[in-house]
């Protein structure tokens, strides 16, 4: 029996530039930390690599101005509102920026106590303290002060984004409700700035009359005046890359770990899996903030990463089966029912309490967490051994 099981590796890069051959560093990279670190690659071993290098050596950019350009298109009225965008300097300030430079008027709707992904406004316990309900009330700029103070930051950043938002745009109301429709009171021309939730809020707006409704995953579909663009998620997933331009979620994922795929088994005759993951999907439990700003933790993958973990458990097995077995014979039986498992475990009660999540989220975090988002410069990860079990 083997001594490990699954591993997390991260393997640095150089810095990639537009227009790099990413397939080929990642795979030169991988063949030379092999080398170096005395490890060999096997079947089914992933390999994860993160949407900014894919997207950096697409050059899959934009600037404010062509954001703008593509806002002042869909909305000639000059005005807009926006509703629920992410309260984060790196995912939001410069596309509000670019959605306020082309129109006249932006009337800012967000979230509270929270954003869609937990960055804290407020406390529910100050919601309680002043007998404000979040699901019905709609809140003025001038009301949330009154209720709440001025001191209003983010535990983490220390900014206050009621006022970081209101600098960034000349003319621009905010205010606080959890119903889309809210916004409707000041305009009909209204842009959805969530991301997991955007659908809903397009069909209430819709349904409740607006005119014009577009999602941030509507702007820079196509290029505008030569600018990156991504023809299903727009500028959703995008992060600051200058203070005039902002890096795009990667284009033709499919085409990239299909081809890096190919290219490892032609140097190591291995057959390789290959994904592109974002931020991973899990939530900090002291600041409550849900990692997943992306719309999807892996925009791409090779088909041997889909569907779901099929796993028996082992604390499950070992409490039901092992009463009258000595420990040995409990590993053999134990070892027996993994390598019989049906092909679908689903509703067993023996696959009770196994993550009922995608491969690929799983994967996703995983790697996101090993990589990490700061200077340790690994923005490929080699995992290995995830699809091994005890009887192996």
């Amino acid at each position: 029996m083997r001594t490990i099981g699954t591993q997390a590796k991260g393997i640095r890069l150089p810095i990639i530039k537009k227009g790099d051959d990413l397939v080929e560093i990642v795979a030169q990279s991988l063949l030379d930390s092999c080398r170096v670190e005395g490890y060999e690659l096997n079947d089914r071993d992933i390999i994860g690599v993160t949407e900014a290098v894919v997207a950096r050596a697409q050059g899959n950019y934009a600037t404010i101005d062509q954001i703008a350009a593509d806002v002042r298109k869909k909305y000639p009225s000059g005005e807009i509102g926006v509703v629920f965008p992410i309260m984060s300097r790196n995912r939001f300030s410069l596309l509000l920026k670019g959605i306020a430079n082309g129109v006249d008027k932006v009337f800012l709707q967000l979230s509270y106590p929270s954003d869609e992904v937990g960055n804290p406004l407020i406390s529910w316990d100050d919601l309680d303290k002043n007998g404000i309900n979040p699901y019905s009330d709609t809140l003025t700029e001038e009301d949330f002060y009154h209720y709440f103070g001025q001191d209003i930051v983010h535990p983490f950043t220390g900014v206050n984004y009621i006022e970081f938002y209101k600098e960034l745009a000349e003319d621009v109301t905010i205010i606080f409700s959890n119903d889309p429709r809210a916004i409707l009171k000041y305009t009909d021309h209204v842009l959805a700035a969530d991301v997991h939730s955007r659908n809903r809020t397009k069909r209430l707006l819709k349904q409740g009359g607006a005119k014009t409704v577009y999602g941030l995953d509507d702007i820079l579909t196509e290029s505008v005046n030569g600018s990156g663009f991504h023809p299903q998620y727009g500028i959703l997933g995008s992060n600051k890359a200058t203070e005039a331009t902002v890096k795009l979620f990667p284009r033709d994922g499919e085409m990239f770990v299909i081809k890096l795929q190919k290219r490892m088994f032609e140097l190591t005759g291995k057959h390789l899996e290959v994904m592109i993951y974002g931020d991973g999907a899990f939530k900090d439990p002291v600041g409550g903030i849900w990692e997943l700003a992306d719309p999807v933790v892996a925009p791409a993958y090779t088909e041997g990463l889909s569907g779901t973990p099929n796993e028996l458990k082992l604390k499950y097995l070992a409490d039901n089966i092992g009463e009258d077995l000595t420990s040995s014979e409990l590993q053999q039986r134990i070892t027996e029912m993994i390598r019989e498992k049906a092909g679908d475990l689903k509703g067993e009660a023996a696959s009770q309490g196994t993550t009922p999540r995608r491969i690929t989220d799983l994967l996703g975090s995983l790697c996101d967490l090993v990589s990490g988002s700061g200077d340790k410069g690994t923005p490929v990860v080699l995992v290995q051994g995830y699809f091994d079990n005890y009887s192996a």
